[in-house]
């Protein structure tokens, strides 16, 4: 029986050794839960259907009340939540925080730029020139030089001067599309196009957008965040894929979300270069490490959350459950 015992013991430690192999070969290909991090949530007014986020340095948090026309803003520290109205017809779509401290918003509602004074609280609007019609606006970010770039799905890109109060619209090379926006370390300007499968380059100085194509057809390109080599992470909601492009070499990689169907949405780069996305297809958000290639899942406790952007600071990584009314967090402090 000793006998018996011994060799049923050495089986098994032999099976346990292959089955360890097998996943650290396979391991690129499953996607792990995450335990070490501390999620956290943040009720909002019922039926504002906060769209985009955006972390302040303060330690707040604005968020876009889309549905109810109003910026909103989160005090993590204590739960408060308090909503700016900013205008009528406003459905306000994006939110990034300037260089000035200041939240500006992309409104679709108003087909307008809308800046809101973190201490007065008063609003500022700069409508689009009115010969441009309806541009559907959605997001924007600031280059290096404190220029509002922006995009409207109607088919349309632009630019804001913070100092003038001037704005400017130009036509995108493929018509309608024009989805996420990000500005490189560099000052370099890219935006995506979801209806037109590209990302594309903008020249700052002429206004000029340069097209340049993904390996994937159709891949339906959403969102994008530049790393901090200035390479370009695209979230195709198509193909369910995040892909990179790297312009020293014009050459691009992607890799598939977890699950059966994923659906990537939001992307967002954070200090140490780690990818995060939320993957609708999951109802998750998940971190995507470049260097081992491998995704971490961050699954939300209620169904439907449907994280439309993810934006952060250091040690803090912020999503929008747009199908919750609802904020979270992710603390990366937190050890296990």
């Amino acid at each position: 029986m000793l006998t018996n015992g011994n060799n049923a013991l050495r089986f098994m430690t032999s099976a346990i050794r292959l089955f360890a192999a097998f996943m650290v070969v396979l391991g690129p290909a499953f996607a792990g839960s995450a335990v070490a991090q501390e999620v956290r949530y943040y009720a909002v007014p019922k039926g504002a259907h906060p769209h985009d986020v955006a972390p302040a340095p303060d330690g707040t948090v604005w968020y876009t009340a889309q549905a109810q026309g109003a910026l909103g803003r989160l005090d993590p520290g204590t739960g408060k939540v308090e909503q700016i109205p900013l205008g009528k017809g406003s459905a306000p779509h994006g939110v990034v925080v300037g260089p000035d401290g200041a939240p500006w918003i992309t409104d679709s509602g108003q087909n307008a730029i809308v800046r809101v004074d973190p201490e007065s609280k008063k609003v500022t609007v700069f409508p689009l020139p009115k010969d441009r019609g309806y541009a559907n606006l959605n997001t924007a970010a600031f280059d290096a030089k404190g220029t509002l770039w922006f995009t409207g799905q109607s088919g349309v890109y632009g630019r804001l001067d913070p100092k003038s109060g001037r704005v400017e619209v130009f036509d995108a090379p493929k018509g309608r599309g024009p989805y996420g926006i990000t500005a490189t370390p560099g000052g370099e300007v890219y935006y995506a196009s979801l209806a037109g499968n590209h990302i594309a380059r903008i020249d700052t100085k002429s206004g000029k957008a340069a097209i340049i194509e993904p390996p994937t057809r159709n891949q339906g390109a959403r969102r994008v965040w530049s790393d901090s080599k200035g390479r370009i992470w695209v979230s195709e909601w198509n193909s369910g894929q995040v892909s990179v492009y790297d312009p020293k070499g014009e050459s691009w990689k992607s890799w598939k979300l977890p699950g059966d169907s994923p659906r990537a949405y939001a992307v967002y780069v954070d200090g140490n270069d780690d990818v995060w996305l939320s993957n609708f297809g999951a109802n998750a958000i998940v971190r995507f490490d470049p260097k081992t290639e491998k995704f971490t899942s961050f699954p939300s406790d209620r169904r439907g959350a449907n994280v439309r952007q993810i934006l952060g600071r250091p040690g803090e990584v912020w999503g929008a459950e747009s199908g919750n009314d609802r904020l979270v967090v992710i603390d990366l402090k937190r050890k296990p």
